[in-house]
């Protein structure tokens, strides 16, 4: 679910120079600014459900921007205390909402920037009449550097996200070095950091930087090489170097260039985890099969406690 992003917004106040990695303006945004606009059933389902599921979270400079001050309550959110999940990049909620509905003994948070996609959100809440999930509209970073506490989450999900297709914008992917400090504050000692994608270039920058974090460890280290690798099944089949699984036109580059990884042969280094149950099938992920590209999981362990 690609997390949209945004222009950066004139300070409203003073910046420090001594905002925590992942806070507002210390790094490019990862998504690409969209319309908040809400219209019909989107704009009732916000009427109805924004009181109850919205976390209101005071700003910095700008509606994705949060307060470094503000620290989230999650037992004061949900009336109880149970294992948090969080996912980054919730896009239009499927995934979480599904997950809510098989997991009511655990509270779901979903963290995206895209007003319509959280209204979408709280419209499948209503459907479903859940009362584990909250929503926020708020930059990912952001969460995980101040608002959410330390060692306070047993899940963080970032299924996904924005490839960044150009490798001049490779800086604005999510999931960086800078990344992973993050993701380990946030998770409790033994949680899981799970993530997918479907480019394989953006597939083993993952890769890297989770096994270099020194807070992590793969979960299936060496599991999946040779040609059981999701990677290996890519570079076999030449899949990214088409457009959506369509022939590139002659003379033209494919769109997907910045994402196919440079590799031929096997990969034996593997580590992919298998495909997590847990994720409901989303329409995004069913085009991504249908153009006949791969899936790529990974699973790192908070380590620790």
């Amino acid at each position: 679910m690609h997390q949209p992003s945004t222009p950066e917004f004139p300070a409203a106040r003073d910046a420090s120079q001594d905002r925590p990695p992942g806070s507002f303006h210390t790094e490019p945004v990862s998504y690409v600014r969209r319309g908040s606009r809400l219209q019909g059933r989107r704009q009732q389902a916000w009427d109805e459900h924004a009181e109850a599921f919205v976390i209101d979270v005071p700003r910095v400079a700008g509606d994705t921007s949060v307060d470094p001050g503000y620290v989230f309550d999650a037992a004061a959110a949900f009336g109880r205390s149970a294992p948090l999940v969080v996912e980054i990049g919730s896009g239009l909620g499927e995934a979480v909402c599904h997950a809510a509905k098989e997991h009511p003994e655990r509270n779901f948070l979903a963290v995206e920037v895209y007003k319509p996609g959280l209204a979408q959100t709280l419209l499948r809440i209503g459907q479903n009449q859940l009362d584990n999930v909250r929503v926020v509209q708020a930059n990912a970073p952001e969460v995980l550097a101040t608002m959410l506490p330390a060692g306070s989450v047993a899940e963080l999900w970032v299924f996904f996200p924005d490839p960044w297709h150009k490798t001049r914008h490779h800086k604005r992917r999510l999931v960086k070095d800078s990344f992973a400090p993050l993701a380990a504050r946030v998770l409790q000692p033994g949680g899981l950091w799970r993530l997918a994608t479907d480019w394989s270039s953006y597939a083993i920058q993952m890769r890297e930087v989770g096994n270099a974090a020194k807070d992590f460890v793969n979960v299936h280290d060496g599991e999946r090489t040779g040609p059981a690798s999701p990677l290996t099944k890519v570079w076999d089949s030449g899949v990214e170097q088409e457009v959506g699984g369509a022939p590139v036109r002659e003379g033209r580059l494919p769109v997907s260039t910045g994402n196919a990884s440079q590799g031929e042969g096997m990969d034996e280094l593997g580590g992919w985890a298998p495909r997590f149950e847990g994720r409901a099938l989303t329409s995004f992920e069913q085009k991504a099969h249908e153009a006949g590209r791969e899936i790529f999981d990974l699973t790192f362990r908070r380590t620790g406690g």
